[in-house]
Parts: structure tokens; sequence; C-alpha cells
């Protein structure tokens, strides 16, 4: 319960969005973002994860973070954009995956997913 209300607290200040959080929740924490899309504000809200991978992809395409919005938007099948950017990120990892093991990477076992705090 005392954390439940610390962080309530964290979340009530101006502070940066990676700030509101505590360190623990960090980059699990859903943050809401504006941002621009097709020339119009509006409002995402994503994991830290989710956007910085938005980030490599604008980057690895050469592309803006505006461009890559308006792509996404334009081309996703569901009502919701945060949901659609999630989806975006997970197929194109996903795709470059894939494509290296054609390409002779070779395949390392992923580490096991062990819970918070069992450690």
């Amino acid at each position: 319960m005392a954390l439940v209300q610390m962080e309530s607290n964290m979340e009530s200040l101006d502070l940066h969005p990676d700030e509101r959080v505590s360190p623990a929740t960090r980059g699990y924490a859903v943050v809401k973002r504006s941002v621009m899309v097709g020339g119009h504000k509006t409002s995402v809200s994503l994991e830290d994860a989710f956007w910085i991978s938005l980030k490599d992809i604008a980057v690895r395409n050469d592309m803006s973070l505006s461009g890559l919005l308006a792509t996404i938007d334009r081309h996703r099948m569901t009502s919701n954009l945060s949901s659609a950017i999630r989806l975006f990120v997970l197929d194109y990892f996903r795709t470059r995956a894939i494509s290296m093991m054609f390409i002779g990477e070779r395949q390392i076992a992923s580490p096991a997913i062990v819970p918070a705090g069992a450690g």
C-alpha cells in the first residue's frame, strides 16, 4: 500500500515522464505522450520500451518519428493508435528476427523470464 501511495504522489508532480514512476516500474509504466500525426496533434499511451523501439525504427528507416506515426496511422487495422503502434513494433522486430535466422544468424536460447522479486 505504501508503494501505491508513493507512486500516486510521484505521478502528481510536474516531472519528466520517466521520473514520474518509481525505478522498480520504470520501463513498464504506460506514459501518455503528445505527438504529431498527419499534421494534427494527438496523444498516445505507450510503455517506454515501445516508445524507444519506435524511435529506433524511425532512425533505422531514415524517417522522422511523425512520418513513421503517420504511416502506422494510415495502415492500422485497429481504432486505437497506441495499440496499432505496439503491434507495428512487435511485427517489425519479429520480422527482423525471422529474417536474421534465414541469413544464418546463430540462434541463441532466450534467458528464462524470472518474476519480479524472485531473483
